[in-house]
């Protein structure tokens, strides 16, 4: 079946360094979402896109984080100067559409 594809799998970086993680969303898919998992703890949504437009970015820590989605290329999610609090799974997730219409 067709997947988002992420990378690097795993990513080191010492403090204050610049880390930069990709994602290819499945064809088709207009929408694409960052999540953020600290130590197995709950998911923190970060940012989404519809297409190369922010849709929803209230949960980006601006001053660090910046975020873009480029037609035709994979997405990105960028830290500026990482911090021991940012070690964490960063997960991508595409979809269609952010909700379904029921009429």
């Amino acid at each position: 079946g067709e997947e988002v594809t992420q990378t690097p799998k795993h990513l080191v970086k010492g403090e204050g360094e610049k880390a930069k993680l990709y994602c290819d969303p499945i064809k088709g898919h207009s929408y694409v979402f960052w999540y953020q998992q600290v130590l197995r703890k709950e998911f923190k949504f970060l940012i989404s896109f519809q297409n190369e437009n922010v849709f929803d970015e209230t949960g980006m820590p601006k001053e660090r984080f910046s975020a873009k989605c480029p037609a035709n290329s994979p997405c990105s999610l960028e830290i500026q100067a990482t911090k021991l609090k940012d070690s964490a799974v960063y997960f991508c997730a595409s979809n269609q559409s952010t909700v379904l219409n029921i009429s």
